[in-house]
C-alpha cells in the first residue's frame, strides 16, 4: 500500500506522487484529497471515497491511499505502507510568508480537543516559538486570543485560508484584535510581538 500526499492545493503534488497516482489501479481518499488527485489519475482506476478512516480495513498491497497535505503532518502516515510526501499546508504558509520552518512548532487541533491545544500553543509561544496550528471549522479563534492574553503575552494571529486554492487568503490581526475567518479550511501561525 502506498500512502500519498496530494498538496494542501491545487498544483501542490509532486513529481513521485503524480508518478504513483498514474499507475494506481485502486484508490482511495476523501473527496477533497481526490479531487486535487483527479487530473492525475488514469481513466478506469477503481475509486472509493472515504468519510471514516478508521472503518478502513486493510486494502490491498497495491492500493494507494492519497492524503490531503503532507500524510506525515496530521495526516494519513500512520497507515501501514510506503508514504509518498506532498506539499504541506506548513511548508506552504512558511514559504508564502517568509518563516524559517526550524522555528515553528505543530499544534494539532483538527478533530482533537481545542482547549488542549491552545494550552500547547501558549506553552510553546512562552518557549518563544512560532506554532503552525491545524484547525477545523469549529476551531474558536475569539478563544485563542482571550486565552493568549490571559497568559500575558502579545502576539500576532495569521490565518491562513484556502491555501494553494484560487480563494486562498491571509487574515492578519493580534491577541488584542482577533482574526475571524471566512472559509471552513484554514489553519492559523501564532507568534509572539515585541
Amino acid at each position: 500500500m502506498k500512502i500519498v500526499g496530494v498538496g494542501c492545493g491545487p498544483l501542490q503534488i509532486t513529481l513521485q506522487a503524480v508518478a504513483v497516482l498514474t499507475e494506481a489501479e485502486v484508490i482511495y481518499g476523501s473527496s477533497r484529497a481526490l479531487a486535487l488527485a483527479a487530473p492525475y489519475i488514469k481513466p478506469g482506476c477503481d475509486i472509493h471515497t472515504i468519510t471514516d478512516y478508521r472503518s478502513l480495513t486493510s486494502p490491498g498491497p497495491e492500493t494507494v491511499i492519497v492524503s490531503t497535505g503532507d500524510p506525515m503532518l496530521a495526516g494519513l502516515g500512520y497507515l501501514d505502507g510506503d508514504v509518498i510526501p506532498g506539499i504541506s499546508s506548513l511548508c506552504y504558509a512558511a514559504a508564502k510568508l517568509h518563516i524559517r520552518i526550524q522555528n515553528i512548532i505543530v499544534v494539532n487541533a483538527h478533530g482533537r480537543d481545542h482547549t488542549t491545544a491552545i494550552r500547547t500553543a501558549i506553552v510553546e509561544l512562552q518557549r518563544n516559538k512560532i506554532i503552525f496550528l491545524l484547525a477545523d471549522p469549529a476551531f474558536d479563534t475569539t478563544t485563542l486570543a482571550k486565552n493568549i492574553q490571559s497568559a500575558g503575552l502579545f502576539c500576532e494571529i495569521i490565518i491562513c485560508e484556502a491555501l494553494g486554492y484560487p480563494e486562498e487568503k491571509f487574515i492578519r490581526g493580534t491577541s488584542e484584535s482577533s482574526p475571524i475567518p471566512d472559509n471552513e479550511l484554514f489553519s492559523i501561525i501564532i507568534s509572539q510581538k515585541e
